[in-house]
């Protein structure tokens, strides 16, 4: 999932408040040069990504450790950021400062929190398009170059230890799967660590509904089905294909309905300790928020992400 919006001039004043590290400032003002956080084009819609991060002060220095094509369209990149400071929660995005690069980019963020802490890392999953961030991530990007980041967004999921159990059904569409996959991971963490310390917070039953145009641009199948076959009473999915021309493997074809995600099969999943993630093109989330309404799931369990 991919969000930009344009700069159009130089920041003064801020390098400093933003990094204390050596390194890590050196790479902010290379950064910060070409980003202006008082001068950015308004998005049409209510708030754009840096918006809603302006207010968050912590810019992270990162390095590219690892890149992957996900499918013929989707690119997957691993991010080291040594700032213990810098933490997200599951669900969150990324503001992308590159060097040189005028635009900023958000992307959502897909790997667990807990990756973070224990190898200081991040992954992302870009689509290819022609906003000059992405344009940077499929064609400029190599191991070791440097870009900083800044988190945001208030779609996550964040239990506490003494937090009701809750049951999650997760909605995506495309390269919206990129923040649900970090919740689906995190989930997943949550689980390991009560089964193994026998405290912590108790998920309930989770379920992916993931949609794209053909198996290619299905992502992170193996991750998914991985997570399914580890806790089969856990975590279940549905992998939908809208467009497939080719024949479904006999390994995809337990998992794989050809056709949209149905309101029918959401409703099955409706109840008072369920909570509904919802990421994907603008009329997809719209559709599903307010069928989820009109079923009567309350508006504070249904939470969307909207592309930009």
């Amino acid at each position: 999932m991919a969000r930009v919006v344009l700069i159009s001039r130089l920041l003064r004043g801020y390098v400093g408040a933003v990094c204390t590290q050596a390194a890590a400032s050196k790479l902010m003002l290379c950064t910060l040069r070409h980003l202006s956080l008082t001068s950015m084009m308004k998005s049409q819609r209510k708030t754009d990504h840096l918006e809603r991060t302006a207010t968050v002060m912590l810019v992270a220095a990162a390095k590219v450790c690892g890149a992957a094509s996900e499918s013929p369209s989707v690119k997957s990149l691993r991010l080291l950021i040594a700032d213990k400071d810098f933490s997200f929660k599951a669900g969150q995005w990324i503001d992308f400062f590159i060097p040189g690069v005028s635009v900023v980019g958000g992307f959502s963020i897909c790997s667990s929190p807990r990756l973070l802490e224990q190898e200081r890392m991040i992954e992302l999953a870009v689509k290819y398009t022609n906003h000059p961030p992405a344009l940077w991530i499929h064609n400029k990007c190599t191991l070791d170059s440097e870009v900083a980041v800044r988190v945001g967004g208030d779609f996550f999921f964040d239990p506490q230890p003494t937090d009701a159990p809750r049951n999650l059904v997760l909605i995506a569409g495309g390269v919206g799967i990129n923040p649900l996959l970090s919740i689906l991971r995190h989930s997943a963490d949550l689980h390991r660590e009560r089964a193994n310390k026998g405290s912590g917070y108790e998920i309930g039953t989770i379920k992916l509904f993931y949609s794209a145009k053909n198996t290619s641009e299905l992502l992170f199948k193996k991750n998914i089905f991985d997570l399914v076959n580890e806790f089969p009473e856990k975590i279940a999915c549905s992998l939908h294909v809208t467009k497939q021309t080719t024949q479904i493997s006999a390994e995809l074809k337990p998992y794989i309905t050809e056709g949209r995600i149905t309101e029918e099969e959401i409703k099955d999943h409706i109840s008072k300790e369920t909570l509904f993630y919802i990421c994907g093109p603008p009329p997809m989330t719209d559709f599903f928020s307010k069928q989820l309404e009109n079923n009567h799931v309350p508006k504070e369990h249904i939470c969307f992400e909207k592309w930009w």
